[in-house]
């Protein structure tokens, strides 16, 4: 890791095998080292979360046998991982979306000055 790389902040979650194959966790670790380098990503391997919050992103791992998903925000100084999830639908369930909001507002509030 470069001096210059951000680091990795887990709120939540975490890549291993299993339950990710050994494929699907290198995959999410080489997407994840290029988000820590200040790469952008985009489509099929990243879309943006405005439902979560400006900056929020959701990657997606196809894997054998589930469809996975990390949910981070490039803060200025770290990638935050907000959510490690196995999505069974096509739209990003709301309990999901409410748990990231949460722990969006209280990693700004804590990071807010004065605090």
């Amino acid at each position: 890791m470069s001096p210059d790389d951000k680091p990795l902040l887990w709120l939540a979650g975490e890549v291993r095998s299993p339950p990710f194959s050994d494929e699907a966790r290198l995959e999410a670790g080489f997407l994840l080292r290029r988000l820590q380098r200040g790469d952008k990503l985009s489509m099929p391997h990243s879309r943006p979360m405005p439902s979560i919050g400006s900056g929020c992103h959701e990657l997606r791992i196809v894997d054998r046998d589930a469809t996975w998903r990390i949910i981070y925000f490039v803060a200025q100084d770290a990638v935050v991982i907000l959510e490690v999830f196995s999505k069974k639908s096509r739209q990003t369930p709301k309990k999901v979306i409410d748990t990231c909001r949460r722990r969006l507002a209280a990693y700004s509030d804590a990071r807010s000055p004065g605090k």
